[in-house]
Order: structure tokens, then sequence, then C-alpha cells
């Protein structure tokens, strides 16, 4: 019985660490709902360099530590009796933490790209958002979207 209590909230803890970690895209080809039918200004530009980088939450959930901490927790309860259970949970919870922070931090980072853009007009500037679905080279021909209410901009081909 406590056996299959041990395993039933281990697993819903699991999958709250895995919801926590789901961010939206910040891709250049990926709109929210609220982004949809806006009017944007557009401009044309030449790509004048590009550098991979990394995105990276700006406030962790929190959701990786507690869930890894129950865990753990659960976990080093299991060993030895009395005493022995007590400090087991303790250091259970402390080791589950410290890994689940860093799952949820690596889970959460995404791989993003830096875009300097040289507009028509004459003006530089760069944007950066994640990776994927488009490939920009240095000389490409692009369009910059730019949502004057929010003030986000993006490069697209």
């Amino acid at each position: 019985m406590i056996r299959s209590r041990t395993l039933t909230v281990t697993a819903l803890v699991a999958g709250a660490l895995v919801a926590g970690c789901a961010a939206p895209s910040k891709s250049g080809h990926t709109y929210t709902t609220s982004e949809a039918r806006r009017p944007m200004q557009v401009q044309t530009g030449v790509v004048q360099a590009i550098r991979e980088v990394r995105l990276e939450r700006e406030r962790p959930s929190g959701v990786g530590t507690g869930a890894g901490a129950v865990i753990g927790g659960l976990a080093g309860s299991n060993v030895g009796g009395g005493r022995g259970s007590i400090v087991g949970t303790v250091l259970g919870a402390v080791a589950g933490g410290v890994v689940g922070s860093h799952v949820e931090q690596s889970t959460s980072d995404r791989p993003a790209l830096e875009i300097t853009v040289r507009t028509d007009a004459g003006k530089t500037f760069a944007v950066v958002q994640e990776s994927g679905g488009e490939t920009f080279a240095p000389g490409q021909r692009v369009r910059i979207l730019t949502d004057p209410s929010r003030g986000t901009t993006r490069v697209s081909q």
C-alpha cells in the first residue's frame, strides 16, 4: 500500500515537473494566439551576421527543485528505519532538489540566434530569437516584423 502510494506521488510530481518546464516558443516562425491578426510594421533588410546563442528562462519556476525534493525525500525515506529514515528523507530531499533544479534549467534553455540586420533605410540592429524553422545566412534579404504595441521584433524570410 505504501509502495503504490509512493509511486503515485512520484508519477504526479514528475508530471508536474515536465509541465512546469514548458515555455512558449520564441522562434521567428511561431506566433501566439494573442499575436494573430495584429498589425505589424514591416521593414526589409540584409543579414549582416549570425551568432548562435542560448535563451535562458529569466526566473526558474522552482517546479524542478520542488519535484526533485519530493521525489528525493520519498526515495530517502525508504532508507533505514527510525532516525535513519529521517536522515535519509532529509538528504534525499536536498539531493533531489539540486538534481531537479539542474534538470529544469537544462530543459528550459533553448538554442537561439542573434541575427544582425541592416535595414534598407540604413539602420543596423540585432534581434535574438529561438532557432528552428528558418535558416539565415549573411547577405540574405529578410523581413523585419515589429509589433509596436508589444515592442517585439522578429526576423523572417
